[in-house]
C-alpha cells in the first residue's frame, strides 16, 4: 500500500481547513518532493481565509498556502544540483519559488518572470494534491528554481524568504531606492518588517513604519525604522500626512510602500510620496476592492505607481545572503510567532493570526504550522 501524509485541505472562505490524507509522490525526472520543515500564514492567506475577493471561492477542496522551507525529500532523476549549479541531495534544505513562469510568453522571453500572465494559472493544479504549503510535502514541479538554505540559518529566518522577504526585495529594486532615500512604510506585518531592514541595508537614510499595533512598531524599530506613526494615536489620515510631511521637511517621502493589503491606504500614501517619486503597491491582491483617488495628483506631483507581485529568481539568494549578513544585525525569527502550530491546529493558527478579528492577531506576529 503506499504511503500517506496529511494536508490541510480549504474548505471555502470563512469554512477553515480539513486535514487529509493524500498520498505521497514520487517526483517526475525534472520534480522535487519537499518535506515541508514550516509554512506561514501571511497576510495574503489571511485574505484567502476571510474570503475578501470573490475568486478566492475558486481554491476551496485543494491545499494553498506558498510560504515555507523544507528538506529535500525525494529528488528527479534529472536534477543533480540547485539553481545556481550547487550539488543537490535528498535532505538538503531547501528554499525555493512556489510559481512558475510558462517560460513562452512576450514577459518571459524579456527576463520578466514575475510578470508572466500564466504564473498564476500554473499555480492551480498540478500532478500532486500537495500543492501547497499547509501539508506535510510539497510537490516542486519541473521548471522550477531551487536553492539551498546556508546552514547558519535557522528555519524561522528561512521561512518568510520565499515570500515576504523575496517580495519586498524585488519590490524596493523596482520602485527604484536610492542610497539616502526616504521610505514609508503602511503596514508593519511580515512584509513591512522586512522592508525596513532591506532598506536600510539598501542605503535609506530614514524609515518611517505606519501601523495600529504597537508591538508592531516596536518590533518595526527593531528593524531599522527611524520613526513610527501609530494608527492608534493618530487616527486621522490627513494628521498621519501631516506627520510624514514634518519628518520630510515638507517634501514627502522618496517611496511610499503599502504593505498592508487595505485599499484606503492607498490615497493616504500617495499624499506622502513627495513630487517625483514612487508609490510601491504590494498589499493589495483582493480583486474587486476599490478606492478613490485623484489622478490629477500623479500628473501634478510627476509621482508614478509600481505594482508588484511574486519577484525574479535571482532574488531568493540574494534574500538569503541578506539574511547570513544580517543575522546578528535585525532580530529576523522575531517576525514569526514563538507559538508554533502543528498542522492540526491550522484553524487555530489562522484564528490567532486574524488581526481584524478584535485584535486576537495582537496573540501572534506571524503564524506558522510545522506539519
Amino acid at each position: 500500500m503506499a504511503e500517506t501524509a496529511p494536508a490541510a485541505v480549504f474548505k471555502g472562505p470563512g469554512q477553515g481547513y480539513e486535514i487529509t490524507e493524500f498520498e505521497i509522490p514520487d517526483p517526475d525526472p525534472g520534480a522535487i518532493v519537499v518535506k515541508v520543515s514550516m509554512a506561514g500564514i501571511c497576510g495574503s492567506d489571511l485574505h484567502i481565509n476571510r474570503g475578501d475577493s470573490p475568486v478566492f471561492a475558486a481554491m476551496a477542496g485543494g491545499v494553498v498556502g506558498h510560504e515555507m522551507t523544507g528538506r529535500v525529500a525525494k529528488l528527479g532523476a534529472n536534477i543533480k544540483t540547485d539553481s545556481l549549479g550547487r550539488p543537490l541531495a535528498e535532505g538538503d534544505r531547501i528554499c525555493y519559488a512556489y510559481f512558475y513562469p510558462c517560460g513562452r510568453c512576450y514577459q518571459c522571453n524579456k527576463g520578466e518572470f514575475a510578470a508572466c500572465p500564466a504564473k498564476l494559472g500554473a499555480m492551480a493544479g498540478g500532478p500532486s494534491p500537495f500543492n501547497g504549503a499547509y501539508g506535510s510535502y510539497y510537490y516542486l514541479r519541473a521548471g522550477h528554481w531551487v536553492f539551498k538554505v546556508p546552514d547558519e540559518l535557522s528555519d524561522e529566518m528561512v521561512t518568510p524568504v520565499n515570500c515576504a522577504l523575496s517580495q519586498v526585495t524585488y519590490g524596493l529594486h523596482q520602485a527604484g531606492l536610492q542610497m539616502g532615500d526616504t521610505l514609508v512604510v503602511q503596514g508593519a506585518g511580515g512584509l513591512g518588517m522586512n522592508a525596513c531592514a532591506v532598506a536600510k541595508e539598501m542605503g535609506a537614510e530614514r524609515v518611517i513604519a505606519i501601523d495600529g499595533l504597537e508591538g508592531r512598531l516596536e518590533l518595526a524599530k527593531q528593524f531599522g525604522a527611524d520613526e513610527t506613526i501609530n494608527i492608534s494615536e493618530v487616527p486621522d489620515p490627513g494628521q498621519r500626512v501631516a506627520k510624514v510631511m514634518e519628518l520630510t521637511g515638507g517634501r514627502g517621502a522618496d517611496i511610499v510602500g503599502e504593505f498592508v493589503g487595505i485599499p484606503q491606504a492607498v490615497p493616504e500614501g500617495l499624499q506622502m510620496v513627495r513630487g517625483g517619486g514612487t508609490y510601491l503597491e504590494i498589499g493589495n491582491i483582493s480583486f474587486g476592492n476599490t478606492t478613490e483617488f485623484d489622478p490629477s495628483s500623479l500628473v501634478w506631483g510627476s509621482k508614478r505607481i509600481v505594482g508588484v507581485v511574486m519577484y525574479d529568481p535571482w532574488v531568493i539568494p540574494q534574500a538569503l545572503n541578506f539574511l547570513v549578513r544580517t543575522k546578528d544585525k535585525y532580530p529576523h525569527e522575531e517576525v514569526v510567532s514563538h507559538d508554533k502550530y502543528p498542522l492540526t491546529e491550522i484553524n487555530r493558527a489562522f484564528e490567532e493570526a486574524e488581526w481584524q478579528n478584535d485584535g486576537a492577531g495582537t496573540k501572534v506576529r506571524r503564524a506558522v504550522i510545522v506539519p
